[in-house]
């Protein structure tokens, strides 16, 4: 009996411990288990459920660069597609150029004989009519001569008054040339054929005083007026210079060869601050300048916002009268640069949605520009690409910011 118990609990002990061992080991296990998930998550190899984790913000995939737009959207932002196609490009010439005034468009008023500043009319910058008054002068040599025309004139009326059957033909001929002469002078030292007249019509002796007006010969605006109220000024000093900005001239200066492909009509383009502006050779200079060994070519270019100023330095691209070759070529105004200073064409992957797409730009002629890095046949966007480009730069800058 003490027998039979003593191996009953002989065997519970086993079970016990057995027991123990396992949940032991099974512990063990699972500690093993859950130390090298974790290991696995502090990897990013996956997530707390297995799943392997996405790189990027918050698991989502990179986006991309692309605008898509609705039929109305690329209407309404004038936006072009055209297939990218090889077409003819004229050769063009490019050489330095400097803004000048458009001297056929410029006038100066000057006093022909030493005379004083009595009244200015017109300043630095306000646009003036032709036959407008810009300066009052006085002059001695003016008041003479007045006086002198006043004397002829008295003559020459009398003389006419008697007749030739009663005055001579030697007194007749003198009193007309007295007048004809003292009138010319009259106006050769400046005063207008309305201002002599006016003075001849008085008759007045009191109106003889020197004072006459320098008129304006132009329309225009005033670009110079360096002189000052009781001034004394000589012959021949600029007191006005009044110029039609509408236009102006840029001269270019090409080697001798290269002015041998130039024509007088030639289309021209000038860069300036923000765009390029289109002109036509206007004339070659025959002269070959004897400093720098180049030849002059003169410009006319259009001025109607008044941003080309005299004075600056441009570059200048002259079409030339060779054919050029047939090339892959884009408008220039395709052409956008990237964020990081490359150019850039959008092209169109699927119908109204657009990508820019980097190309390199071979060379440029009238208005366009051959391009490498895109096959012929790519729909390109060749009206609007700044609308896309405004997009895409507004998108990229949400994705940055949310």
């Amino acid at each position: 009996m003490n027998k039979k118990i003593t191996t009953l609990i002989f065997c519970g002990l086993l079970a016990s411990l057995s027991g123990w061992t396992v949940a032991e080991e099974g512990h063990d296990h699972n500690d093993k288990h859950e130390s090298a998930h974790e290991q696995q998550a502090e990897e990013g190899g996956h997530d707390d459920h297995g799943a392997k984790k996405e790189d990027g913000h918050g698991g989502h995939e990179e986006e991309k660069s692309s605008i898509k737009l609705s039929n109305a959207q690329r209407k309404s932002a004038g936006i072009i597609v055209e297939a990218l196609q090889v077409r003819p490009m004229m050769a063009e010439i490019q050489a330095p150029g400097e803004i000048h005034l458009n001297a056929y468009a410029t006038t100066k008023a000057t006093p022909r004989i030493a005379a004083q500043v009595l009244a200015r009319h017109k300043r630095l910058g306000q646009k003036v009519k032709k036959g407008q008054p810009l300066v009052t002068l006085s002059s001695v040599e003016m008041a003479e001569a007045q006086g002198a025309l006043l004397v002829a004139d008295i003559e020459w009326r009398r003389v006419t008054k008697l007749g030739r059957k009663v005055v001579s033909e030697r007194r007749y001929v003198e009193a007309q040339v007295a007048r004809q002469q003292a009138y010319a002078r009259v106006r050769a030292y400046g005063m207008t054929k309305a201002q002599t007249d006016r003075l001849l019509k008085t008759g007045d002796p009191a109106k003889a005083i020197g004072e006459f007006k320098l008129l304006s010969g132009q329309d225009g605006i005033v670009i110079h007026d360096d002189f000052t109220v009781g001034e004394l000024v000589e012959p021949g000093r600029v007191l006005f210079e009044i110029t039609d900005p509408a236009s102006v001239w840029v001269e270019a200066r090409l080697s001798h060869d290269q002015e041998a492909a130039i024509r007088p009509g030639a289309e021209a383009r000038i860069k300036t601050d923000s765009d390029w502006v289109a002109g036509q050779v206007l004339q070659l200079h025959p002269m070959m300048d004897e400093t720098t060994r180049t030849q002059g070519v003169r410009i006319k270019v259009p001025n109607e916002n008044g941003h080309m100023h005299p004075g600056r330095f441009v570059v200048v691209r002259l079409q030339t009268n060779e054919a050029g070759k047939p090339a892959l070529a884009v408008p220039d105004t395709a052409l956008m640069r990237s964020p990081d200073g490359d150019l850039q064409l959008f092209i169109e992957t699927q119908p109204g949605e657009f990508e820019p797409k980097e190309v390199e730009v071979l060379r440029r002629s009238a208005g366009l520009a051959e391009i490498e890095g895109l096959e012929p046949g790519t729909r390109v966007v060749t009206q609007g690409a700044f609308f896309l480009q405004s997009e895409l730069a507004k998108a990229g800058f949400a994705v940055h910011n949310h």
